[in-house]
């Protein structure tokens, strides 16, 4: 029995081995029978396995809550929040950006200029040695040439030197080494503020904290720009000229310079001239010959700057618009003056007509400018509070509505 009951089990475990090797070569050929069954090439919603699979290992928090199983959760919710609302790449549209620039990706929008310098070789950013902070510019012919050159070398290094010629000559100004330096425009015939409207935009002298738009004849002997800029920057003034020297070329009070002040910002005029002492000419009044302004003030100004209006009669009675409190950002540097020396060179750029000479007919078309100023910044105030009122009522009746 012994004997027959160890052959029966020897007998037992040769059929378990054999039916254990047929089973996995069975399952080896039916395997290689057929092709491979990648998850990557199942295409199964997304939507589906979030609402199923992912959310049933969130709600058991079962074994498998790893880390790493949340981390490829939330990279798939993200994904599926991205295809949900796909960017088109083709198209850019950035309503903030300066107007015309809108299809453009904001970080090559370049909204400002200056009139710094470059080479035409080497690397970008090596071109600038300094970057001037002021700008100085002065509308000028060649007759005035040796009085320019004593104006500019009043002016340091942290200024950015601009002429315009209205005479059309700009070679000869090469005697002049700091002439080489300079920005140099030319067009025939016009007057300053015809240059500052079109060549001075906001944007293009951004880069300046401060910009001088200065005549040709202004006599210079106790003037130091640097100096300037200091009580400009002391007395908080937006805009401002030098005093003007009390025996030459004076025609407002307020521009006449005081020996005992570094700064006025009020005078007393002639009776009846002003109305309010905080207005013009008692107060907040510079004239425009030799006006500075800030950066923030000019911007303000050039708007204010009429395109047929080249004289610019009637402008430094508005200026006050542009900054406030007027009466107090608005003012003369007594301590830095200079001399009008009223050199009429810009009457020679006229033309004789009806019997007048050119300097007539310059005078009679600035005295006409000066009325239509007035007569269109009356009007823009008139219509501007008539749309308030409109607007207002617009707004009342559809309350009541």
């Amino acid at each position: 029995m012994g004997i027959f009951s160890r052959s029966r089990k020897s007998k037992d475990g040769m059929k378990i081995i054999a039916t254990a090797f047929f089973g996995v070569t069975f399952g080896f050929l039916v395997g290689i029978s057929f092709p491979s069954l990648s998850i990557t090439k199942v295409s199964l919603p997304t939507k589906f396995l979030l609402s199923t699979d992912l959310s049933y290992i969130e709600e058991k928090g079962s074994a498998i809550s790893t880390p790493e199983s949340h981390k490829a959760w939330s990279s798939s919710k993200s994904n599926d929040s991205s295809s949900s609302d796909p960017i088109d790449k083709s198209k850019i549209w950035v309503p903030s950006n300066p107007r015309g620039a809108e299809r453009l990706p904001p970080g090559i929008v370049a909204a400002e200029s200056d009139f710094y310098l470059r080479r035409l070789w080497g690397l970008p950013h090596e071109d600038l040695t300094s970057q001037p902070r002021y700008l100085v510019t002065f509308t000028v012919g060649i007759n005035q040439k040796e009085n320019i050159d004593a104006c500019v070398k009043k002016f340091s290094g942290n200024f950015t030197i601009l002429l315009f010629h209205y005479d059309g000559r700009v070679t000869e100004w090469d005697e002049f080494e700091w002439s080489k330096n300079a920005i140099h425009i030319s067009v025939r015939k016009q007057t300053k503020w015809w240059y500052a409207k079109r060549f001075l935009h906001p944007d293009i002298v951004a880069r300046y904290d401060y910009i001088f738009i200065w005549d040709e004849d202004l006599g210079v002997e106790h003037f130091n720009a640097e100096e300037y800029i200091k009580l400009v920057k002391k007395h908080g003034l937006e805009i401002s000229q030098p005093g003007l020297e009390p025996n030459k070329g004076l025609t407002w009070q307020m521009t006449k310079r005081r020996g005992d002040l570094e700064v006025h910002k009020i005078t007393e005029e002639k009776p009846g001239w002003c109305s309010d002492p905080h207005l013009p000419p008692c107060a907040a009044f510079v004239e425009i010959m030799a006006p500075v302004f800030s950066r923030d003030a000019w911007r303000c100004v050039w708007h204010m700057i009429q395109n047929d209006l080249v004289h610019g009669w009637g402008l430094d009675f508005a200026l006050r618009r542009c900054v406030e409190p007027a009466h107090e950002k608005i003012g003369v540097v007594d301590s830095q003056w200079i001399v009008h020396q009223t050199v009429p060179s810009l009457g020679s750029q006229g033309e004789a007509t009806d019997g007048k000479a050119p300097w007539q007919g310059v005078r009679d078309r600035c005295k006409k400018e000066w009325t239509m100023f007035q007569s269109r910044m009356a009007s823009a105030e008139k219509d501007y509070f008539k749309s308030l009122q409109v607007e207002g009522s617009s707004n009342s009746t559809a309350t009541t509505i």
